[in-house]
């Protein structure tokens, strides 16, 4: 039996250096959501790893999607994109972030960070459709949902209660069981 259902959270994005801060600044708003603040600093530093690789390493095209989803105990964290090529884990970089080579490199220890701050991880390869790499981190124990994130039943324009029990109208776009879409249509829906 599933006591709680899975939340979950997509943003499309080009791998820019700069559209990598923004996506960690949406994961950690996201996670802070969700009450999962004692996630924010590993899920961050694995989205960054994961997106740098994306930035320096796939080719035709930069263009990617992270999902972010806490299903019961588990956050799944992944990075989808089109380049078919898989990523190696520098060897000794498991048991060793630095690997086996230069203490001070500056590249090659992406893999083995995600290695050793994550639950699990992989790479699932999807032909010449790219590949999806992915990491889990063991959710708090007591995580619930913030008292306004039960799925709403509103219809679009209907007055709704707001948390001092004055009445407010739904959005627009507001639909069953989704949050509306925000700012640069960057997010998909969060599906409960």
């Amino acid at each position: 039996m599933i006591s709680q259902p899975s939340r979950h959270c997509t943003v499309e994005l080009q791998a820019l250096p700069s559209r990598i801060g923004q996506v960690r600044r949406i994961l950690s708003a996201q996670l802070r959501y969700w009450n999962l603040d004692p996630l924010i600093d590993p899920a961050a530093l694995g989205v960054t790893e994961l997106l740098t690789n994306v930035h320096q390493h796939a080719e035709p095209d930069k263009v990617c999607v992270v999902d972010i989803e806490l299903l019961l105990d588990h956050l799944t964290v992944s990075v989808h994109d089109h380049d078919p090529r898989l990523p190696t884990l520098t060897s000794g970089s498991e048991s060793r972030p630095f690997g086996d080579g230069d203490l001070f490199a500056t590249s090659g220890r992406g893999l083995g960070l995600i290695a050793a701050m994550s639950d699990t991880w992989g790479i699932r390869p999807q032909g010449e459709g790219g590949k999806t790499v992915w990491f889990t981190l063991a959710a708090p124990a007591a995580v619930t949902p913030p008292p306004h994130a039960q799925p709403s039943r509103a219809s679009a324009g209907e007055p709704i209660p707001g948390p001092d029990d004055e009445p407010r109208r739904a959005p627009d776009d507001l639909t069953a069981g989704r949050a509306p879409r925000h700012g640069t249509g960057l997010i998909g829906a969060d599906r409960r």
